[in-house]
């Protein structure tokens, strides 16, 4: 892994690795020096897009939330920072504007505790914006890209893509993850996050390339959903292992999506 074992980076490493293993396989495809950045900020993400899910408690849920957003405002107020596997490698690589960003994600995440639905397709992507989107953006800002605008474009995609994945297991869970789950809305959402990454695709910063790397994934999501929107609700949407290796390498000899 080119990681020290026992440190704050290995450990966020190995978070990824369990928790969300198509990015882990994506930070090990990048440059050695886009890990020390991109670790921590997933790890991050591991831990708070979960909180929500690990308790039938809202209170406690919550809580666990608020953690994190204390957390980010010690770092954005240049206070003291807790001590933490995950919180202590971020402190070191976000300023005030970065933590700022990560709280808007862990205020949208507030969301993620009840089970109402978004009031119309508009909450859905600004709940897409501010966390898929505040994610890459940090991300792409950590790897010296100066390119905000793609990827807030690509993050409104890939969260996109993601959320459609999840959609069963959502609703299995008694959420309502969906404003109009129609097969007209699904194909025009679809379109939509394939018009984000093309956008994205036009004005992302070439050092930011390791934060657009679920961009395979995401594209082949989104093409199936605009061509059988029924794909959404079958759950059919996972990409095959063989297909995404075959596009990441295609994606870093290229650059292209």
């Amino acid at each position: 892994m080119s990681i020290a074992p026992g440190t704050d980076l290995f450990q966020c490493a190995q978070n990824v690795e369990r928790g969300d293993p198509e990015r882990f396989a994506s930070v090990m495809a990048a440059p050695v020096p886009a890990r020390e950045v991109l670790f921590p900020l997933y790890a991050f993400n591991i831990e708070v897009s979960r909180a929500p899910w690990v308790t039938s408690e809202p209170m406690i849920a919550q809580m666990r939330l608020q953690w994190w957003w204390d957390s980010l405002e010690e770092i954005r107020a240049g206070e003291v920072v807790r001590r933490h596997e995950v919180v202590t490698p971020l402190a070191a690589l976000l300023d005030a504007a970065d933590a700022a960003i990560l709280q808007e994600l862990v205020d949208a995440r507030r969301l993620d505790v009840e089970p109402a639905p978004f009031d119309d397709e508009a909450a859905l992507w600004t709940y897409l914006e501010q966390t898929s989107g505040g994610l890459v953006q940090v991300a792409a800002r950590g790897l010296g890209g100066r390119c905000d605008a793609a990827a807030r474009h690509f993050g409104r995609a890939a969260g996109l893509a993601a959320y459609l994945r999840a959609v069963p297991e959502l609703v299995s869970r008694g959420r309502h993850p969906l404003p109009d789950g129609r097969p007209e809305t699904l194909r025009r959402l679809a379109r939509a996050g394939l018009k984000d990454l093309d956008t994205a695709r036009r004005l992302a910063d070439r050092r930011a390339r390791p934060a657009f790397a679920a961009a395979p994934a995401t594209r082949w999501v989104l093409n199936r959903v605009a061509a059988d929107p029924g794909r959404v609700a079958a759950g059919e949407l996972e990409p095959p292992e063989a297909v995404l290796r075959l596009r990441r390498v295609w994606t870093s000899l290229t650059g292209r999506w």
